[in-house]
């Protein structure tokens, strides 16, 4: 599965095809001579000169997310957001781009629901580190969604994308015909409970509307799926929920540690809904 993977990716410096050379560690090695090593963890990085001004997730963050992820709070997403993949693939040996992968905690569900090939990327390698082990047979690859994607034209079936940044022109650019792009995001109300006391950001109104008009000109109008999740979650389930997502950025150690020493339990609901795009 690796090397189907590996057969839709495109050199960064120079566009060309890869060889995968199955050394300690694997190489990709392109035809004009550009080689990238596997980490020994088994992801690629492909960010190259000046890298990156976008903020990457820390290893704190990382594990926070790999806590609370694994403890299945977040399972019901990860079923939903898989069987809908399955239900857009359509031709032979299919291809899945998860693009933002995070651990890779999504993209292993959606592999196992429809026995795709795989690229995860993502512009942490903390979070990449988690993922190439969860995910060996995937393609991981450290990548700023922002640029134009190390992806060929017409390659993917599917491209997913979970709480992480969205590029509509390439999204359209390496899907095939008829491809579809699945969006999570948050709906109003998600984890209000709780949103105040950790200082996370509410959800503003109008938000699917902004979203189906950023994707406008290369995708038609989306369907859309809710789904709403109640949780119970310990003082330090509720800290790794704040500090695993953005906020974790600005949020306070020692606010979260408070939390962390709460006894007292919580409920919320995580309000989420999956939008699926295809293309124009």
């Amino acid at each position: 599965m690796l090397s189907d993977a590996v057969s839709a990716l495109r050199c960064p410096v120079c566009q060309g095809l890869f060889e995968l050379r199955d050394a300690r560690p694997a190489t990709l090695a392109c035809r004009t001579g550009h080689l990238f090593d596997a980490a020994k963890q088994g992801y690629f990085n492909f960010l190259t000169g000046k890298g990156t001004a976008f903020e990457a997730d820390t290893a704190e963050m990382v594990a926070a997310r790999v806590r609370f992820l694994e403890a299945g709070h977040y399972a019901k997403l990860a079923t939903g957001l898989a069987e809908m993949a399955a239900e857009a693939i359509r031709g032979p040996e299919p291809l899945v781009l998860d693009a933002g992968t995070g651990t890779g905690h999504y993209l292993r569900t959606v592999m196992d629901a429809t026995g795709a090939s795989a690229v995860g990327m993502d512009i942490s390698k903390f979070a990449l580190r988690r993922a190439a082990r969860l995910n060996p047979g995937a393609a991981n690859v450290v990548w700023d969604i922002w640029r134009p994607l190390p992806m060929a034209d017409n390659s993917a079936d599917v491209v997913t994308v979970v709480f992480a940044p969205r590029n509509p022109a390439e999204f359209a650019r390496v899907l095939r015909p008829g491809g579809s792009l699945l969006v999570v995001t948050p709906r109003p109300g998600h984890l209000q409970e709780i949103a105040a006391r950790t200082g996370m950001l509410g959800i503003e109104e109008g938000k699917e509307e902004r979203l189906a008009e950023s994707m406008s000109g290369w995708f038609d109008s989306p369907t859309s799926r809710s789904l709403d999740v109640p949780l119970v979650l310990s003082g330090s389930e509720v800290a790794d929920l704040a500090y695993m997502g953005p906020a974790g950025h600005h949020l306070r150690q020692e606010q979260l540690s408070e939390l962390a020493a709460s006894d007292e339990d919580m409920d919320t609901t995580a309000k989420f809904r999956i939008s699926v795009f295809t293309t124009s």
